[in-house]
């Protein structure tokens, strides 16, 4: 049983748009989170308390709502909140480990929300919501490029396939049966003629058969390779949560609109680790180091094992190297970066990845001196690019990269 305050709710919690708040608390739900106990998923009361700020700060409630829920009573307010992260829950957003029990005479305590305590109850967000934050991320992308729609990557090759955009040609073994009738047809009466009075059809050989020509087009393997040292979030600066919002924004490009490439996430600090995309709202960054080269040899053996004309490793990160796993599996660190040895076997694996055909493009949320060199180092080895780019334009530069790979290949 639940209870609802209609004098309060009835005006107000249906007013919300269960999408606009989810977009509102997006900073919430993909926050670095190293400096509070946030690891995806938290209590319950933690989230009513971002609803609230989100209610108070955004444009989900009108002056006047703003005004009502300024002057409401504690319980009513702390009401509204638990009601809204049950629509949460209810919509698929976010999961909940157990009902909230409703308010009873012995729960007289008040909540940071303002309302009574609800029991202990922890939630997590769900693969529905991480897709619509990348849905609404990649969206507000393609608006800032002035892109209304986009294509797979075409290439300037021609092949047998589905959608037609060419001429027909003679069938060769292997190619997909995309027959063209009409020119399937012409050809066998090329050949033999008409037929006889009085006999229907037409005599098809194995060289009569004509397909339609489409526009060749290839398939990428990607790894996205994401910096979790601590200068990520230092120097005032959140540079994390725009990195994990473009993956997300990248991820559902991938899956909505190149059906045929892959994505894979990883996450180097003092080591690398491969993660999954449908916990990137876990992800936090730490008191780790740099050690780039660890990320560079785990991407370099996932795209191994893909069967992709394109593999490429898209390297999102805002330090110098500063760590190296050494032979004996020990961590080497230097905490003043650039040293000479890191340097060195970071360029190495720099150039195996180049050998094994994977295109390294370098996304720098930094710009010092040092590592602009370092950079245009690995630029040069990988012969990919590098953009010097800050949080907020890391989206539209790394979309259009990825974007304008459909016209850079020929087969």
């Amino acid at each position: 049983m639940r209870i609802r305050y209609s004098r309060f709710l009835g005006s107000l919690a249906d007013s919300v748009a269960l999408e606009d708040l989810l977009a509102a608390l997006g900073d919430y739900l993909l926050q670095s989170g190293f400096d509070s106990e946030w690891a995806g998923e938290a209590d319950s009361e933690e989230l009513q308390q971002a609803i609230l700020q989100a209610l108070e700060e955004s444009e989900l409630l009108d002056e006047e709502q703003r005004r009502q829920l300024q002057e409401a009573p504690p319980e009513e307010v702390g009401a509204l909140l638990r009601d809204l992260a049950e629509r949460l829950a209810e919509a698929g957003y976010i999961r909940i480990e157990e009902p909230y029990s409703p308010p009873t005479a012995l729960s007289s305590g008040v909540g940071r929300a303002g309302g009574r305590e609800a029991p202990p109850v922890r939630f997590e967000i769900t693969n529905k919501a991480l897709d619509f934050l990348g849905f609404k991320t990649l969206r507000d992308l393609l608006a800032g490029l002035g892109k209304a729609s986009f294509g797979r990557h075409d290439t300037r090759a021609w092949a047998t396939g589905v959608e037609s955009s060419g001429g027909s040609r003679p069938y060769e073994f292997g190619d997909t049966l995309n027959l063209d009738a009409p020119a399937t047809i012409a050809a066998a009466l090329r050949r033999a003629g008409l037929p006889p009075p009085g006999r229907a059809g037409v005599d098809l050989e194995y060289g009569d058969l004509r397909v339609h020509q489409a526009e060749y087009q290839s398939s990428c393997a990607t790894v996205v390779l994401l910096d979790c040292s601590h200068s990520m979030i230092l120097y005032g600066e959140d540079r994390f949560t725009p990195a994990k919002r473009v993956a997300l924004a990248l991820a559902h490009l991938i899956r909505t609109q190149f059906p045929g490439d892959s994505l894979q996430l990883v996450l180097f600090h003092d080591s690398a680790e491969e993660a999954p995309l449908a916990r990137l709202a876990q992800v936090r960054v730490g008191p780790f180091y740099t050690n780039t080269r660890e990320g560079l040899r785990l991407a370099r053996r996932l795209l191994a094992r893909q069967r992709k004309d394109m593999r490429q490793i898209v390297l999102i990160t805002d330090g110098k190297p500063s760590a190296l796993t050494l032979d004996d599996g020990r961590i080497y660190k230097n905490a003043f970066g650039l040293d000479p040895l890191v340097i060195a076997k970071t360029l190495e694996e720099v150039a195996r990845c180049r050998r094994a055909g994977i295109l390294i493009n370098t996304f720098m949320l930094a710009a010092d001196y040092g590592l602009v060199q370092f950079v245009q180092h690995v630029t040069a080895l990988a012969r990919g690019k590098a953009y010097f780019t800050t949080p907020s334009s890391l989206g539209q530069y790394l979309l259009l990269d990825y974007l304008n790979h459909k016209s850079r290949r020929v087969h």
